[in-house]
């Protein structure tokens, strides 16, 4: 969905590929009033947000993290650092399902919201994309296009919900994001968490596929890059 309209709006930016884009994407489109990134007690995102604000600061932007520590201390989700381990495999596995952190980006939304009405702003960019239909039910267009409809009904400012690559590829986000000029040895996809993306989780699998797709250089160092696995077969 694109929005063709100007408009002052907050991007949420966790600091991964996608969301680094969609923030470069929404500074040449709109007005960036904030950056913002939500610390909610995953095992990555003490590598991620700083890479949003770097690229905040490059835009010369705003940057803002709120911490969200009740999903990481209340919430079942192998993402979270009181989780499980992190599978391997393609993105799209079943496996994947255990990284699912329930209503996440319901919660999220919900609170970039009222942070975009109390800050005078009209419009919240999402980068939610086609990729992560199969796993995360909350990424999904009905799911979006319902909180788009809540969030404007819910506002006096009829706050806009945009989501810029929600029928894209994440190899059409790595190719945009190329032509953007985005450096993306500064964003940080891997699940695990350690100091070096570990090349073989589903995220990691998934920035891989994405790059070589896009036919875009990936700039990222993997601790391991064994062969990709094969997509699964939809049933």
């Amino acid at each position: 969905m694109k929005e063709s309209s100007e408009r002052n709006v907050i991007v949420l930016c966790s600091g991964g590929m996608d969301s680094v884009v969609a923030l470069h994407w929404a500074a040449r489109t709109h007005t960036v009033a904030m950056v913002l990134s939500f610390h909610y007690g995953s095992k990555h995102n003490d590598r991620e947000i700083p890479c949003a604000a770097r690229h905040a600061a490059a835009l010369g932007l705003a940057h803002s993290t709120l911490r969200l520590d009740f999903m990481g201390d209340c919430f079942e989700s192998h993402l979270l650092k009181n989780g499980g381990g992190i599978p391997k495999g393609h993105y799209e596995e079943e496996t994947m399902k255990q990284t699912v952190v329930p209503f996440r980006n319901g919660i999220m939304l919900s609170v970039a919201a009222g942070l975009a009405e109390s800050k005078g702003t009209s419009g919240l960019v999402i980068a939610a994309h086609s990729g992560d239909h199969a796993i995360y039910p909350d990424c999904r267009e009905d799911f979006m296009r319902a909180m788009a409809d809540a969030i404007r009904l819910g506002t006096y400012a009829e706050i806009a919900l945009i989501r810029p690559f929600i029928d894209r590829s994440k190899a059409d986000i790595a190719r945009l994001g190329h032509e953007l000029g985005v450096d993306f040895s500064d964003t940080w996809s891997c699940y695990v968490g350690g100091d070096i993306h570990c090349g073989e989780c589903g995220t990691c699998v998934e920035r891989r596929e994405a790059f070589e797709l896009a036919g875009v250089p990936d700039p990222t160092h993997y601790l391991n890059a064994p062969p990709l696995p094969p997509k699964p077969v939809a049933c």
